[in-house]
């Protein structure tokens, strides 16, 4: 994965963490590591109600983490590879640009 020099998305990291902050939707993520899965089975495996799998899923569709698409009456999600990338990218823009952090002299705000 390369790393990026552009200036940093404040907008998309905050939308990816909104969407990483709960602990259901990252245990939908882990479920989707393994490959594409139908809603039925996600419900059985995370052993969560229809509705609210459906709100955890509509909020990881808007970040653009995972992708959906129908076959029938049926709904499949998958991990989308490229949100993932793109999210080790700016969390490695986060990092200090050298070894250390400045230290300032003379104290602060004064």
């Amino acid at each position: 994965m390369a790393t990026t020099t552009a200036p940093l998305d404040l907008p998309r990291l905050a939308a990816i963490a909104h969407a990483l902050s709960d602990e259901t939707r990252l245990a939908v993520l882990r479920t989707l590591g393994s490959g594409e899965r139908c809603v039925c089975d996600l419900q059985a495996d995370l052993d969560i109600a229809q509705s609210r799998l459906s709100f955890h899923l509509r909020v990881l569709r808007e970040a653009g983490l995972v992708s959906d698409r129908r076959d029938g009456r049926w709904a499949f999600y998958a991990l989308d590879p490229s949100a993932v990338e793109e999210l080790h990218d700016l969390v490695i823009a986060l990092r200090p640009r050298s070894g250390r952090l400045p230290v300032r002299q003379g104290g602060c705000c004064g």
